[in-house]
């Protein structure tokens, strides 16, 4: 790496422009089972609130099992902690990154990392912020406890963390490691209270136990089953972000149709949609809500689940992603609010690197192939054996998705069964060996967490948490790219890692997925992006006058 300091301001992430050059021809889809959705023209943020407000009821789709930032790992859980857990950096909502509870961060040489940490900051408690907090924070993460975290793969490298100074902290890594120190930005850079997670102890992130952070909200209550409750936090030390409402309600409404009459009915003032439910054209059409699509790092993909089994075999994947019709997924089940996926990551994972990303991704396309399928699986033993895809209960996009996937591979000779597993349950999926027990594939709506796309294939590595076919094709390519400092060669490399993945497909790619925000027409002001899984969203949210 040729400069020592590290720059805490990201490049801006590519427009999704490059998405319309595989959507079918334009950006914008239309028709009566269609969303009006531009997707050349994704927001970052929605018009910031003017007024005071009482309170804000936002739904999850799912209660969180945990607001420990730790084990926050999945939308519903970061989308309450990102307002109540501040990170060393932040993920800006135009997907750059800037400074956080680390007002700067040097590098001395490859493998160490040092923080300034804010000296005027406090916990809702009234508490100061140390450096001996954040020591704390990132060791019950690294070393003898990474496994404990669903962020640890962020902090493998991590050697040892020290207070060295009195508002400083040191990262030494084992070697240099690109991703560390972007994931600060993340949860997985998420600073608590060390005193009041040591008196919680196992509790610590529960409904018994609560939570003592930094944001511009406080944790006010957990009602088991009912709600969340946060409270604006008055003496946040980042006055732009003092909050405009009083207090922050959380609801957990799993039934699409249920959470879409409770916006229409304005019962919900908001809600985050991952997946498009079932009746969103009829409420972006209502007068009573805004329907924002944001920048994104989404996609929707078919995910290997076991080393075992017909699906397994790296052919088998081929055949049955040339026979899907990936545009048809795009255009009918996400009625036109995604796009058809050629690889993982797509262009807003590109950041200041399009100019070697772009080249790359032109090389693949979504056109399907039948006939192409059908002469690669002739033969094999696999190709009679039934491939059983997990199907997440409640969820029309997965369904539909699912009928789709199993007309293809019957046209081609390939018998696919699906298994409905209950919303609540599915998230055991990523977690759970046992869960993955008789499933060949499941439909994941994955996400990144930085503004680079060596994060989308880190997750390929030998015996990585999430690499649930534990596939290895590329175990040391991504152990080089990420021991590469330089911007610009740790592209080239992650470009050539890409071609690989894309070819042996331990995931299929079927869509790019924009954040689907609505907002009742009272309040305005929620991030629109991706990065309100780890941005104060609500922060910003006010009454409209």
């Amino acid at each position: 790496m040729s400069q020592r300091t590290i720059a805490v301001v990201g490049a801006v992430a590519v427009a999704a422009l490059v998405l319309t050059s595989c959507s079918g021809g334009g950006g914008t889809a239309s028709g009566n089972n269609q969303l009006d959705v531009d997707l050349s023209n994704l927001a970052t943020t929605t018009e910031p609130g003017t007024a005071p407000i009482d309170e804000v009821t936002w739904n999850l789709p799912y209660e969180p099992l945990s607001i420990d930032p730790m084990l926050s790992f999945n939308y519903a859980e970061n989308t309450v902690d990102a307002n109540l857990c501040d990170s060393l950096l932040r993920l800006n909502p135009d997907l750059t990154t800037g400074p956080g509870l680390a007002e700067s961060v040097d590098m001395p040489d490859d493998t160490t990392v040092v923080y300034s940490i804010r000296n005027d900051v406090s916990f809702w408690d009234g508490t100061p912020l140390t450096a001996a907090d954040v020591v704390y924070s990132l060791a019950r993460q690294s070393g003898e406890h990474n496994g404990d975290s669903y962020f640890g793969e962020y902090l493998t490298s991590v050697e040892s963390v020290e207070q060295t100074g009195e508002h400083e902290v040191t990262v030494h890594l084992s070697e240099p490691d690109a991703l560390f120190n972007q994931a600060m930005a993340t949860a997985a850079g998420a600073i608590v209270s060390q005193a009041f997670a040591e008196s919680a102890g196992p509790a610590f992130g529960t409904p018994q136990g609560g939570l003592m952070c930094t944001g511009p909200f406080s944790l006010e209550s957990w009602s088991a089953g009912k709600s969340i409750v946060l409270a604006k936090n008055p003496n946040y030390w980042d006055e732009s972000l003092i909050p405009k409402a009083e207090k922050l309600s959380f609801t957990f409404i799993a039934d699409e149709t249920t959470a879409v009459n409770a916006l229409r009915a304005g019962d919900v003032d908001g809600q985050y949609f991952y997946l498009p439910p079932t009746g969103l054209n009829q409420l972006q059409g209502d007068s009573g809500a805004t329907t924002t699509f944001g920048k994104s790092f989404v996609y929707f993909t078919l995910a290997g689940a076991n080393q075992e089994g017909p699906f397994a075999n790296p052919t088998i994947r081929q055949a049955l992603l040339l026979a899907i019709d990936r545009q048809a997924i795009a255009d009918v089940v996400f009625q036109g609010a995604a796009a058809p996926a050629p690889t993982l990551a797509g262009p807003d994972f590109w950041g200041d690197q399009a100019a070697i990303y772009e080249p790359a991704f032109a090389e693949f396309d979504v056109a399907s192939d039948p006939e192409e399928a059908k002469r690669l699986i002739e033969g094999l033993p696999e190709a009679g054996e039934t491939i059983t895809i997990a199907v997440q209960g409640s969820s029309a996009v997965h369904e539909q998705t699912a009928n789709l996937i199993q007309a293809a591979g019957e046209s081609i000779g390939l018998k696919i069964e699906t298994k409905v597993i209950p919303v609540e349950q599915y998230g055991n999926m990523y977690y759970d060996p046992a869960a993955r027990e008789g499933i060949d594939a499941f439909f994941t709506t994955w996400y990144g967490n930085v503004t680079d796309p060596l994060d989308v294939y880190a997750v390929f590595t030998t015996d990585g948490a999430s690499n649930f076919g534990n596939y290895t094709g590329v175990n040391d390519a991504v152990a080089e790219a990420r021991a590469t400092l330089d911007d610009e060669a740790r592209a080239q490399l992650t470009v050539d890692i890409q071609q690989q993945v894309t070819e042996e497909l331990p995931w299929l790619p079927l869509t790019y997925m924009p954040p689907i925000l609505v907002q009742s027409d009272r309040i305005s002001g929620a991030t629109a992006s991706i990065a309100y899984l780890y941005y104060p969203w609500a922060a910003t949210i006010g009454g409209v006058e």
